[in-house]
């Protein structure tokens, strides 16, 4: 454990000063959330009573992301799960394919061991406090839409990977809770003549391509799959998002929203989306991507890739 953590000291939190005077830009990176609050939502979140009702996406594309990893015929000696919550990933694994997995994330109100060997780190998923070439496996699940620096968060993975190591992960894309963000935008406009960002921006699937590519991952994997929930009512899509911790937190963000654009944003959500029997949907596209750190035995790999693709 000693020889896998860095022991790199992680940057001091902003101070509510300091926050007020970044700019969109700090160091040249993209600084949209609050880290610190996302951090309070989610122990929050972890804190209710009844907090694992929320779990149920969690699970469903934790079990989805851990197909994909037995998919590949190996066992990996050393993974990590970055954001891991509370070990959607991990509960659906064994022994055979995983011997061993580090587990990190923001809140220490979520870390908790699993039936695996497993080592529990409070670590922030843009600061990964690991030496290089350590990782066989990094997987990720619902945690990286809360990043600032995405590209360099990749990067990080990838460093920490060993050579011929593989990073499988899933995000919620751009059309995540379109129905939510347009009922909300047309209820605010209607209203109050004007609509502030109620819902994240997130990241659209043509660009995470790219991003892994840049980062320096290859043999490249990105699908989308679409999970749709149904509820009795938008409050009830708002209470749960709030019991996931996944409220927004972009330093932007409206810090009240009237009782009336509620309202109204409840009855333009059913008008438009509702369904027959009363219900509303909820809609999450989810990005799920695979990449691998090079090494010199994928060269007949990609030839063979290459002429199946041909063929």
């Amino acid at each position: 454990l000693k020889y896998i953590l860095n022991n790199r000291p992680h940057p001091p939190p902003l101070t509510r000063l300091s926050s007020r005077l970044l700019s969109s830009r700090q160091g040249g990176t993209m600084n949209v959330f609050d880290r610190n609050m996302k951090r309070r939502q989610k122990k929050w979140a972890s804190s209710l009573q009844e907090h694992n009702k929320y779990d149920y996406l969690r699970d469903e594309v934790g079990s989805r992301v851990a197909d994909r990893i037995y998919d590949i015929a190996r066992t990996f000696p050393l993974a990590l799960d970055v954001g891991c919550g509370k070990s959607h990933i991990a509960e659906h694994l064994s022994k055979e394919v995983v011997e061993r997995l580090f587990l990190t994330d923001i809140s220490d109100g979520l870390l908790k061991e699993s039936e695996m060997p497993t080592h529990c780190v409070m670590a922030d998923e843009e600061f990964l406090p690991f030496r290089e070439n350590t990782f066989d496996l990094v997987v990720s699940s619902l945690s990286m839409h809360w990043i600032n620096d995405l590209p360099g968060a990749l990067r990080q993975i990838h460093q920490v990977l060993k050579p011929d190591g593989v990073f499988i992960g899933a995000m919620v894309g751009g059309e995540t809770l379109y129905e939510l963000r347009c009922s909300l935008q047309l209820a605010e406009l209607e209203r109050e003549g004007g609509f502030s960002p109620h819902i994240s921006p997130y990241t659209a699937v043509t660009d995470l391509g790219n991003l892994l590519g840049q980062a320096g991952f290859n043999m490249l994997t990105v699908d989308v799959d679409e999970i749709q929930v149904h509820y009795p009512g938008m409050l009830d899509v708002m209470c749960d998002l709030q019991g996931m911790g996944e409220s927004n937190c972009v330093w932007n963000r409206k810090s009240l929203l009237h009782r009336d654009t509620i309202l109204a944003a409840a009855a333009v959500y059913k008008e438009m989306y509702g369904n027959e029997d009363g219900s509303v949907p909820a809609t999450f596209e989810i990005l799920y991507m695979i990449g691998w750190k090079p090494h010199e035995s994928q060269v007949c790999l990609q030839v063979h890739w290459i002429w199946i693709t041909n063929f």
